[in-house]
């Protein structure tokens, strides 16, 4: 059983487009009939293609406001944050339920009474003890009042129209076209990978038989992009950034392809419709469960290939200012936030397509096979489109992203470099052995046999934590950190002067001076 999708945009679509043409056919004169018969297939394909890169777009950018909503409420929900941006209501009762002193009181020549009037009307009918909580910080994560979902919302509008009215500034000794072009290029190809997501059954812009190759192809295009931008700067935390970005996503590129192309063989199509209807129609089983090793994977690369943490290098803000984009603001840097909010997204849709049955409800034959109340779970998935399903699993699926962020610490890139190259590949390698035993010596026309599950889980695991714990102990004790420095002098506590004062005694005492001359002529 498939979830029931009335929401048939691109059948009510073809309907009106289609009788447009109808329409307008019969109203042109009949010297003029024929010669638009023959065009009227290649003008229904073409307005479809409008309407439905325009409706997924539209879908995409205003669902694209609650993913910065969750990054923002979540991190500081996991942070205990209140935020700093304080509305009006903390003049009169201040941080914390605290007032915030009778401040109008020292006016001079009683200029403050007329405020110390309002205060109190305000304090009486808005204050903490109402029922009716009206006004609140704008930032105050643990807000729940009447409209608890609006603080905050719309911030990320707010933030846009702030970055389209800043200044553009172009470094002077900047590539200036290259400069230019880079944020085009990151723009337009995530823009672009959303034509091929679809959002439901009925709900895509494009559909080619091999839409899953194209899509990745062109999610691989952006990172060149980024090198661009950090090249093109003229500034060296930007090439750093464009470098470490470029060996990152290199790293990580092809254990990504390999999962994805494991996915394609245990689904036997390079089609993302086709592979989401393999889950519900007909193997009837998730492949989260069955390749849960490619789930792993996939979702470990996606993070490395958006750039998050803990593998946002790239961008260290700490060490390197902002990264690859240090040079770019105004709108700029803002359209480039957004992109990296885009790719992130994607990357949740794409995870709820390939692993989560994309638009079909969590055990819905289950649910709907129940005494009772399966009648009543089939009238809710009759009613409630697969679309919501869709945007429900890729935004539970960010706030794991956010989740993973709050929890995990930046890690180093000599460290990223080696789990991609010495862990995540060989074991997309072995992932995709695993997909293909299973679609040659396992799969049936009926299903998945019903050990398959358990035991390829376990098998995945027992890999997985076999091939993670292993390592050369004996490499381990000669290796050491990148970097490190290694003095010639013992470190003692205590000012310059004291410490030179008492390296000097030390040295001409001979506690230490032959040591020194030991180490120096190595």
């Amino acid at each position: 059983m498939t979830s029931s999708d009335w929401l048939d945009i691109r059948g009510w679509s073809e309907s009106i487009i289609g009788w447009s043409m109808d329409t307008t056919h019969d109203l042109l004169p009949n010297s003029l009939q024929n010669d638009f018969a023959q065009m009227q297939p290649a003008l229904e394909s073409f307005f479809l293609a409008t309407v439905m890169c325009t409706v997924v777009f539209a879908i995409m950018m205003l669902t694209l406001m609650v993913v910065p909503y969750i990054e923002r409420k979540f991190i500081g929900r996991l942070m205990d944050r209140i935020g700093a941006t304080t509305s009006l209501r903390s003049l009169w009762i201040g941080e914390g339920s605290a007032t915030a002193g009778d401040w109008w009181n020292k006016l001079p020549m009683g200029m403050g009474t007329p405020i110390g009037f309002v205060n109190a009307k305000l304090n009486q009918s808005f204050g903490n003890e109402h029922p009716h909580e009206t006004i609140s910080r704008v930032n105050n994560r643990g807000y729940h009042g009447i409209w608890f979902l609006l603080p905050g919302f719309f911030q990320a509008l707010a933030d846009f129209l702030k970055f389209a009215t800043k200044e553009h500034i172009v470094p002077k000794k900047a590539d200036k076209l290259v400069f230019e072009i880079a944020p085009v290029i990151i723009i337009a190809t995530t823009i672009m990978v959303y034509a091929f997501i679809p959002f439901g059954p009925h709900i895509w812009a494009a559909n080619p038989d091999l839409s899953l190759i194209f899509m990745m192809a062109i999610f691989g295009v952006a990172p060149l992009g980024v090198f661009f931008a950090g090249w093109s700067s003229n500034n060296k935390y930007t090439l750093i950034g464009g470098m470490r970005s470029a060996a990152q996503l290199t790293a990580y590129e092809i254990p990504l392809l390999i999962t994805v192309l494991s996915i394609a063989v245990i689904s036997g199509s390079f089609n993302i419709l086709e592979i989401v209807d393999f889950q519900i129609e007909t193997s009837n089983t998730w492949n989260i469960f069955i390749l849960p090793l490619g789930a792993v994977l996939f979702l470990v690369t996606m993070i490395a290939e958006v750039e998050r943490i803990p593998f946002d290098m790239p961008e260290a803000e700490a060490e390197l200012v902002e990264g690859w984009w240090t040079e770019y603001g105004g709108i700029r840097w803002g359209l480039m936030f957004a992109t990296e909010m885009m790719r992130a997204y994607a990357a949740c849709i794409l995870f709820a397509m390939f692993f989560l049955g994309g638009w079909e409800f969590p055990f819905e034959d289950f649910l709907s096979s129940l005494p009772f109340l399966g009648g009543i779970f089939e009238v809710i998935f009759t009613i409630i489109p697969g679309l919501v399903w869709v945007l429900l699993k890729a935004w539970l699926l960010f706030a794991f992203f956010v989740w993973i962020r709050a929890s995990l610490h930046r890690i180093r890139t000599d460290q990223i470099l080696e789990f991609g190259w010495l862990y995540l590949l060989p074991l997309s390698l072995v992932n995709l052995v695993i997909a293909t035993f299973l679609r040659l010596e396992v799969w049936t026309d009926s299903g998945w046999p019903i050990w398959a599950a358990p035991v390829l889980t376990i098998t995945a695991l027992f890999f997985f934590v076999i091939y993670a714990i292993d390592e050369d102990e004996e490499a381990l004790s000669q290796s050491r950190r990148p970097y490190s420095t290694q003095t010639l002098s013992k470190a003692y506590p205590g000012t310059q002067k004291e410490t030179k004062r008492k390296f000097k005694k030390e040295k001409f005492q001979g506690k230490i001076g032959g040591e020194l001359i030991e180490k120096s002529r190595i």
